[in-house]
Formats: structure tokens, sequence, C-alpha cells
């Protein structure tokens, strides 16, 4: 499991302008079963987003796509973590750790 942390690198302004396609992608995700939940930070310098994928290669991929990413309005910190615990709600998404 991934937690992707974004922060924007320029004005929300210039953000903004990227927005409706950044939801767009966002849907994409949702749908294709990556993402779990994501949203803005507080205060609003940024998004933090919860996501499964089979490798870091695959997320690198899927956050090199987001048009935030595309428009140079925002960088990401992608932090792997082993999900051993979930809430019940979660628990398809529950992990082994490596042997």
């Amino acid at each position: 499991m991934f937690i992707l942390e974004l922060t924007y690198t320029a004005p929300v302004s210039a953000v903004d302008e990227h927005l409706e396609a950044h939801v767009a992608w966002l849907d994409q995700q949702y749908e294709a079963g990556v993402f779990i939940a994501s949203g803005r930070k507080n205060p609003r310098d940024g998004g933090v987003l919860i996501a499964v994928a089979a490798d870091r290669a695959a997320i690198e991929e899927i956050v090199a796509a987001d048009p935030f990413t595309v428009a140079e309005v925002c960088t990401y910190r992608v932090t792997e973590f082993y999900a051993t615990k979930t809430a019940p709600a979660l628990a398809a998404y529950r992990e082994q750790l490596p042997a």
C-alpha cells in the first residue's frame, strides 16, 4: 500500500487551473481500483492519497500522469508501507509482511 503526499509548488490559483483534469484523473484511478481515499490537506498546500498497486514502479507511473505533475504545479512524496492491520471495512487490503 502507498501513501501519496502531494505538495503544491505553485500558487493555488495555478493549481486550480488544472483541478478539473486532476479530478478526472482521480476518478480514473478510483475506477481502476488504485485509490482508496484522497483529499486536500489543511491548510490547502497539497493533498494526500491512499493507493494500492502491484509495486512502486506502477505508482510512480500513475503519479507521473497526474495533470498536476504534468503541469509542474506539485511534487509527490511516495511512501510504501505494509497494511498488516486495517479497519474491518478495509480487510480486503490487509497485507502480510514479506518473508
